[in-house]
């Protein structure tokens, strides 16, 4: 029954396509209710068709209002978040995952390497060589790698 802030009404309203009435309002009769109690049957009707004109232009609000949400979380969070840009020639270290046959337990290294970014392709993806030139077959993630500093 509130109105919540990333679509700007109440999930019922989008759902049912009209605002919940609630059982105080049946018992001890709101102003909505005893004016639709008070129309005749012509004046009814000719309200609910007006009524389902315009659900069309409240969602269409609704969807403007979830997409102005939407591109302000967006904002926000570039925000916070630091592009990393690796090139040619740069030295990384390269992740150690639990699930990878290098890792040897908690107590262990995280890190590994020094490798070099020999290609740098399209979607943050890395080709990393050793350091005796030896080229890896599969690309990695830049995810999985941080600058090497020496």
């Amino acid at each position: 029954m509130t109105v919540r802030t990333s679509i700007g009404a109440t999930p019922y309203l989008l759902v049912y396509r009209t605002e919940a009435v609630i059982p105080a309002e049946v018992e001890i009769l709101s102003l909505r209710i005893i004016q639709e109690a008070e129309l005749s049957n012509a004046e009814w009707v000719r309200k609910r068709i007006k009524q389902l004109t315009l659900i069309h232009e409240k969602r269409m609000v609704e969807v403007c209002h979830g997409q102005l949400y939407r591109q302000r979380m967006i904002r926000a969070l570039h925000k916070s978040v630091r592009t990393r840009i690796f090139e040619v020639g740069q030295l990384v270290l390269k992740h150690i995952f639990p699930h990878q046959d290098e890792y040897k337990g908690k107590f262990a290294p995280n890190w590994q390497g020094s490798y070099m970014v020999l290609k740098v392709l399209s979607g943050d993806a890395l080709v990393l060589s050793e350091m005796d030139d030896i080229e890896w077959t599969k690309p990695i993630n830049s995810d999985a790698v941080r600058r090497y500093y020496i």
